[in-house]
């Protein structure tokens, strides 16, 4: 029981800097929204490197925009391939959680892998005679892309005269993420979650929450609605806890009743593969299980790599539903490249 609780309290720290890491970068991308599909057209390197960076963004919004740009003939292949490449998902906020300054660190080196292999991936479809969709227009896809199709102005979500009409027509999700917000900041404050001592994580902690504040007590109903509730909170907290507390539990419990340790030291290379081949899920969540077992020092920092390099979170799902063919074609690519870079850091030892 003792054990259950301390992963349950885990999780639920790991979810909830989740979710006011998420609603951060959905505020960012709204303020600047238009500038970026404005700035990526140009040249094939101005491509690589916007699309990468718009891959490092921790979540998904950074990969929806990519697929946009790509099935609107926007950006090519190797952009979209180096895009994915960068692209760590959900992921990314948990790895800023557990270890920031290694994950920042992998952030960096994704996202220089994401503009080289771009390019290289550009040279190998040209060579083997491949034709992915370049010029395409899915009127439809909008709708898969939060965010993307909405013309919501950020001036209109967050005016000053939105808080007095907010608490005098209080609804009730809005009341209800006030209410888990404040609580959580309590729990912060007093140390029953998070750091025991007033360290930087727990300032940290507590700054952002109380911009999330904020930001739930101002924005529009509208924008609480359809970005809060029903796409943050609908379609990814719950998932990232129940895996967060699913790869802890198998960590934990690894670690506890049978010698988990000791069976990854002497299957390594094995461990490095099947890393590599659940990256190629088109779903958050297993990817976390070897972020735990990194957090834990189970696994080196190749096998991190190698399983970030290749997953992408959700960002392939809307490319799904547009195109198989070039789906099948990115993720071909995208382990490949990933084995032989992984395999290159795991022989060095790294």
């Amino acid at each position: 029981m003792e054990m259950l609780l301390e992963v349950f309290k885990h999780s639920l720290m790991i979810t909830v800097f989740v979710f006011v890491m998420m609603l951060l970068v959905d505020f960012i991308e709204l303020a600047s929204k238009g500038r970026m599909s404005g700035v990526i057209k140009g040249g094939q390197w101005r491509q690589y490197t916007l699309a990468s960076l718009l891959g490092s963004t921790p979540g998904c919004l950074g990969a929806f925009m990519n697929v946009s740009l790509y099935v609107h003939g926007m950006i090519g292949f190797g952009a979209i391939v180096g895009g994915m490449i960068a692209t760590s998902g959900d992921e990314a906020f948990v790895m800023l959680t557990q270890f920031p300054g290694q994950a920042l660190a992998l952030f960096v080196l994704l996202f220089a892998f994401g503009i080289i292999f771009a390019w290289i991936s550009d040279r190998v479809v040209s060579v083997l005679g491949i034709v992915p969709c370049e010029s395409c227009i899915d009127t439809h896809c909008e709708e898969c892309l939060p965010g993307i199709g909405n013309q919501e102005k950020i001036s209109d979500i967050f005016r000053p005269g939105n808080l007095s009409l907010n608490f005098h027509a209080l609804s009730f999700t809005r009341f209800l993420l006030l209410m888990l917000i404040v609580t959580f900041l309590v729990l912060i404050t007093t140390g029953t979650l998070g750091p025991s001592t007033w360290d930087w994580k727990r300032i940290t902690f507590i700054c952002l929450s109380l911009c999330t504040l904020f930001i739930i007590m101002v924005c529009s109903e509208h924008y609480l609605e359809s970005h809060i509730w029903k796409h943050i909170i609908k379609k990814h907290l719950f998932r990232v806890f129940l895996w967060s507390f699913g790869a802890l539990l198998f960590v934990h419990w690894g670690m506890t009743f049978w010698n988990l340790n000791n069976f990854i030291h002497e299957h390594m290379f094995w461990v490095l593969l099947i890393g590599a081949l659940m990256g190629v899920i088109p779903e958050s969540g297993p990817h976390l299980i070897f972020v735990m077992m990194y957090a834990q020092g189970l696994v080196p920092f190749s096998i991190l790599l190698t399983t970030s390099f290749v997953q992408d979170g959700h960002g392939m799902l809307p490319l799904l539903s547009y195109s198989l063919r070039d789906s099948l074609l990115i993720k071909i690519f995208n382990l490949v490249f990933g084995l032989a870079v992984g395999g290159v850091f795991f022989s060095l030892g790294l």
